[in-house]
């Protein structure tokens, strides 16, 4: 195997934040190529998942890398969460079948690490893909037969933050008759439809894989429209599970709901995309507080909780949610501003 690394104050993103690690890993008799980006371990051990994805080109994955990274030492920082930030990206294409040398070769880069940085699924693997991970290190969760799968645990924290924003902005948090638009029909935003349509909630949902829309329409008696029209439907809340960047110069024009929260990470495409929300007079539930319950998920191997403390922890995301919006609006500031305050005051002053 080959690698580049950069080392800490060295790497930074667009906006000047420091990394304190990040390296491109090649191995070319399996043909992987990967980059883990480690914030911050102020708090403790890096940890984020692993995204499996046909970048562009190498810029595009580590830009990608960065801004998760630095999402997650956010994340775990506001759920009071005993560990830093950190993101792994394998450059590729996901539905290859010959999964097993990628994995293993990722195994390996992880363990190069030392415990510094931990990994479990994100979006493009599975938790039959970290079991492979598995084989060559000790630090990886999500593993099948333990945490497994937190699409649905991820799905029960969006709902609380949906519901806390609803709380926020029209004095209840019930949800019955509202219209939620969902953006994304993968398996986070089926749980989420699940939540929605127990609340009686009215779903209006789009994905570019027609075959989970079907399933989302027949399981939950959701209103199917095209990926593009996702954006402009007349909406209570505007929920954006599929990748990040959603929200941009583009599509905040055309959107017709009160407030937006959802499970994908890094929804704003830019910081300033938060101000032109709040300007809109559009609520935003901020992604990184309201989709911590997939990382509370993986506590309990981690960390060893039991199902009734991880729950408690994923229903406490209301509380967390409410809390932002109520200081933002105290101070008259964007949600997203005042999370990213509150996030960066936890971080410094650990150090």
């Amino acid at each position: 195997m080959t690698s580049t690394s950069t080392d800490k104050n060295l790497c930074e993103l667009h906006d000047g934040t420091e990394h304190e690690k990040v390296v491109l890993w090649c191995d070319p008799e399996s043909g992987y190529r990967g980059i883990i980006a480690i914030h911050s371990t102020t708090l403790g051990p890096a940890l984020g998942g692993t995204r499996f994805w046909n970048y562009a080109n190498d810029n595009d994955a580590t830009h990608d890398a960065l801004r998760l990274s630095r999402a997650m030492s956010y994340k775990n920082a506001m759920a009071g969460l005993p560990f830093g930030g950190g993101k792994s990206v394998i450059i590729g294409e996901n539905r290859t079948i010959n999964r097993e040398p990628l994995f293993r070769a990722h195994g390996r880069f992880i363990e190069t690490f030392q415990g510094r940085y931990i990994t479990a699924e994100d979006v493009g693997t599975t938790p039959e893909d970290m079991e492979i991970v598995r084989q060559e290190t000790k630090y990886v969760g999500g593993l099948p037969g333990q945490s497994g799968d937190p699409s649905p645990v991820t799905a029960r924290g969006v709902f609380r933050a949906i519901q806390a924003a609803a709380k926020h902005r029209w004095g209840s948090r019930d949800l019955s008759g509202r219209t939620v638009a969902i953006q994304g029909c993968g398996k986070t935003g089926y749980y989420l439809a699940k939540e929605l349509n127990e609340a009686n909630a009215k779903l209006i949902v789009a994905d570019v894989d027609a075959a989970k829309v079907s399933r989302v329409v027949a399981d939950f008696g959701a209103t199917a429209v095209a990926p593009q029209e996702i954006f402009r439907v007349r909406a209570d809340v505007f929920a954006p599970c599929a990748l990040g960047g959603v929200i941009n110069d583009e599509t905040i024009p055309q959107l017709q709901v009160e407030i937006v929260g959802g499970a994908a990470n890094n929804q704003l495409l830019e910081e300033r995309h938060g101000d032109t929300l709040h300007e809109r007079g559009i609520l935003f539930a901020p992604d990184y507080v309201s989709n911590a319950g997939g990382v509370m998920s993986g506590c309990r191997e981690l960390l060893g909780w039991d199902t009734e403390r991880t729950f408690k922890a994923v229903d406490g995301i209301y509380d967390k949610v409410l809390s932002v919006l109520e200081l933002a609006s105290n101070n008259g500031v964007p949600p997203a501003k005042m999370a990213d305050k509150m996030a960066r005051e936890i971080l410094f002053r650990q150090t």
